[in-house]
């Protein structure tokens, strides 16, 4: 079994971290405010932007994710989060004599600027124009240039748990789809985004990157028609109360999972449908 540590455990670290205590690894979750996590996570209260915090991190770790999130969307927390977080956490780790067999980052799909619908992987030129984009990448190489092993998982757009808006924004008619030539959104359900780096986690030679998205690339309008025949509601083209229009997004691109299911994962939520699916019954449940 292994020693853990969870570096900035939110949303997706937390998933993670009860997902491999359960197998029987010791995890810690290193955060702020480490009191609200469940218990079969260890508490490890630190932080990331502070390096005078991070001066007695669990001993003999053989595995660290950064799986840190910025709280705003803004040049300065992005910075913080990805670029000065991180570079603390490695120089805490090399001062303390640390030889982790391996870290791991969630990164973004974001970082790759494509605005014409072009399909990508982990070959395809990351060159965002946009500090979110910008500092990701700056804290990719960062970690990929540092003294340890390490792996990037550039995920997509999350969802999950906590995460649903979009299902209640549909059944109270509150989004609509406009006539705008295609946009396509690359997303992943929080278990498969944990679930995939357990699994990263257990290859003896894992890539040093990899993309973490769901196997279909979709227009967003299809996700409103999908949800909105699963709710039983009127389409979202027809929706009139309190109309809100979904932004558009800078960056239009399919991204390829080929790589991470060649390595032998499976999704346990291969499409938006089965993802929403399970979250429309668990919501049903909950009534």
């Amino acid at each position: 079994m292994a020693n853990i540590l969870i570096a900035g455990c939110g949303y997706i670290g937390t998933a993670l971290g009860s997902l491999l205590a359960a197998e029987g690894h010791t995890v810690w979750g290193l955060r702020r405010r480490p009191a609200i996590l469940p218990p079969d996570i260890r508490q490890c209260a630190a932080d990331l932007t502070s390096p005078g915090t991070l001066c007695a991190l669990p001993p003999a770790l053989d595995y660290i994710f950064y799986t840190a999130a910025p709280d705003t969307h803004d040049d300065v927390a992005y910075r913080a989060v990805y670029v000065e977080g991180l570079n603390n956490l490695l120089d805490a780790l090399i001062r303390q004599r640390q030889h982790p067999r391996r870290l791991f980052l969630t990164s973004s799909t974001g970082v790759y600027a494509q605005t014409s619908g072009e399909w990508v992987d982990e070959t395809a030129p990351a060159e965002p124009t946009e500090f979110a984009g910008i500092l990701l990448r700056e804290g990719e190489r960062l970690l990929l240039d540092g003294p340890f092993p390490a792996t990037v998982l550039r995920l997509g757009g999350l969802y999950g748990p906590d995460r649903a808006g979009l299902i209640e924004k549909v059944r109270r008619g509150e989004v609509v789809g406009g006539g705008e030539s295609p946009v396509y959104f690359n997303r992943i359900h929080r278990d498969d985004a944990a679930g995939a780096l357990r699994h990263l986690m257990m290859l003896q030679q894992p890539d040093s990157l990899y993309l973490g998205v769901d196997d279909e690339p979709t227009e967003l309008i299809v996700v409103l028609r999908w949800l909105a025949g699963a709710l039983g509601v009127p389409p979202p083209w027809q929706a009139e109360s309190s109309p809100l229009r979904m932004p558009r997004h800078g960056s239009n691109k399919r991204c390829r999972n080929v790589r991470l299911t060649a390595s032998g994962y499976a999704f346990r939520y291969p499409t938006f449908r089965e993802g929403y699916a399970a979250l429309l019954t668990e919501q049903a449940g909950a009534c």
